[in-house]
């Protein structure tokens, strides 16, 4: 196939071994989540671990926080053994290079992250490090990781190197701040010392909860090990994604644009729902990709001065005076002016119909795939218009005759993101007749575009998907949040169960609600711990009381 940077082909990786079940390119995409049991609890953990292997999943991860919970997944493993059931385990760790050490006697993979296997916890302090005193860090590196890749090698343990925006350390921090460029280097530092150690099972991921960090930092990571000769396998996800909806869009949007590029070979959907509901959207998802293969071939590249690591965000081309990209479909048969119209409801009319659009006449043009691998189509089409120097605004329409919803989340968050986030559009339209209720397609419609960072409808919340660290009922607490604020669009909101994914983790958010203690909630501005161990009973009205005192609150 001609290999313009429109054609759809999986990227060349080496092979990992995972207890059996091998990943890289010429494997199948492999699907996975992970446990939100207490690792302790052997019993329940091993029911979890069933549950999810049984939708589908080929991974299953659970937390290790220190030593006793990294053979308690020992434990967990050997019992699955005894009911028959092989899913490879992989070991979580932060923090704890003896819980590394533990696991990868014990587990099939263990992940690390580069951000705080070494380097001390994260003080967002603005450190300064001397070129001699850089170099002394960096061979901390080298002497922590040799012991634990000797084990590893020995018991033939693979290794996730796995970067999170927002948890880089503060060493990174000080050369690169907190941006892709920085957690590109904090991976290739590690696997510097794999590549040099001959240790080559090892699977690399970047990931964050804003679509384009995580989508650039990919992006970057691939480009960083082709410039030293490196093929390493990438594990994709959307870090936080989310609950319900969101999640599931964001995840579309950010792993469905990556796996477009032939970037990824195993996956995760993070919610913030039950385990195993995770799997079949990532199913759907890797799916969905594989049925662009040896589709036609699209000719062309890109516009002249585009950069595909790090797009540029061209000025939207306004449509009747819209000044942010407009949403094109079926309007709800609800009176948005009406007195009775709900502000959600009144959010969910599209910007113009098709009647609508019709009557502009030729102050837009709409652009339709003419090939199985949609993005690619469109894309090429948007990169030729702007060679040809159009002026006009430009609306990409994509037809589905989908009528179950999680698969039109799926299929329109993976073909209208990459083209929402390549910065060349200026309105998206889910051709979607068949489907009974459209204010569902409108809504996908925005949130991809929110997703993509162009145009922000509703409050954005940042949810981890729980785990075995989580110190509150997840799912109940992402709700009363969410009752609480929702209609605080301008706002973005991070519910996390530990502190793990506190405030380096939930990166960008305008406030942070965070697992402390059983039973205690810490509340942040920004990255700023304001309140410490707020009894959970009060702490909703406490972070609506902090959101007030900092001028941020609006009235319902």
């Amino acid at each position: 196939m001609n290999r313009t940077p429109f054609n759809y082909r999986r990227r060349h990786t080496v092979s990992v071994n995972v207890g059996g079940v091998p990943l890289g390119s010429d494997w199948p995409v492999r699907v996975q989540s992970m446990t939100n049991t207490d690792t302790n609890d052997i019993e329940r953990s091993a029911e979890q671990c069933q549950r999810i292997a049984q939708a589908g999943a080929d991974y299953v991860r659970l937390t290790a926080q220190g030593v006793r919970e990294a053979e308690g997944i020992g434990m967990v493993r050997n019992l699955l053994r005894k009911q028959g059931c092989n899913v490879p385990l992989v070991a979580d760790i932060h923090f704890n290079p003896r819980a590394a050490l533990a696991a990868a006697a014990l587990c099939d993979k263990v992940r690390i992250n580069p951000g705080n296997f070494v380097d001390p916890a994260r003080t967002f302090s603005q450190l300064t490090y001397t070129d001699d005193e850089y170099q002394t860090e960096l061979l901390k590196i080298s002497e922590a990781l040799l012991p634990f890749i000797q084990i590893c090698r020995e018991h033939g343990t693979a290794v996730r190197l796995g970067v999170n925006h927002g948890s880089l350390s503060d060493r990174i921090m000080s050369r690169y701040g907190n941006t892709p460029a920085g957690m590109v280097e904090s991976a290739m530092e590690f696997l510097r010392v794999f590549v040099a150690e001959g240790f080559m099972d090892v699977v690399i991921s970047m990931k964050s909860s804003n679509v384009q960090v995580m989508i650039e930092a990919v992006r970057r990571m691939v480009a960083a090990m082709e410039a030293e000769h490196m093929s390493f396998p990438l594990h994709l996800g959307v870090t936080e994604a989310g609950f319900g909806e969101d999640g599931r869009i964001k995840s579309a949007v950010g792993i469905g644009t990556l796996l477009g590029e032939g970037l990824g070979d195993t996956i995760r959907v993070s919610l913030s729902e039950d385990p195993e509901l995770e799997v079949p959207v990532a199913q759907k998802l890797v799916e969905y990709i594989a049925t662009r293969d040896h589709h036609p071939a699209i000719e062309g590249g890109y516009c002249k001065g585009y950069d595909p690591l790090s797009p540029p965000r061209r000025p939207t081309r306004r449509l009747a005076g819209k000044t942010t990209p407009v949403v094109i479909g079926e309007a709800n048969t609800v009176n948005a002016g009406a007195a009775e119209a709900t502000a959600s409801t009144a959010q969910l009319q599209p910007d113009f119909t098709p009647d609508h659009l019709s009557d502009l006449g030729g102050q837009c043009l709409v652009i339709i795939p003419d090939n199985v691998n949609i993005p690619g189509s469109l894309l090429q089409q948007l990169h030729e218009l702007e060679n040809s120097g159009n002026h006009l605004p430009i609306i990409a329409r994509v037809h589905y005759d989908e009528t179950d919803l999680e698969w039109l989340q799926v299929k329109a968050g993976a073909d209208l993101g990459p083209v929402a986030l390549s910065g060349l559009v200026d309105g998206i339209w889910i051709d979607a007749p068949a489907y009974p209720r459209q204010d569902d397609v409108l809504r996908i419609a925005l949130a991809i575009l929110q997703a993509a960072r162009l145009r922000i409808t509703k409050t954005e919340f940042i949810s981890c998907p729980s785990c075995g660290r989580t110190l509150f009922d997840l799912q109940d607490t992402v709700r009363r949040v969410q009752q609480a604020t929702a209609h605080l669009t301008h706002l973005k909101i991070g519910v996390m169960g530990c502190i793990v994914n506190g405030p380096g983790e939930m990166a960008d958010a305008d406030y942070g609600y965070v697992g402390a203690a059983p039973g205690r909630i810490s509340l942040y501005k920004n990255k700023e711990c304001i309140e410490k161990n707020i009894p959970t009973a009060e702490a909703i009205d406490r972070l609506v009381a902090l959101i007030k005192a900092n001028g941020d609150w609006r009235e319902p």
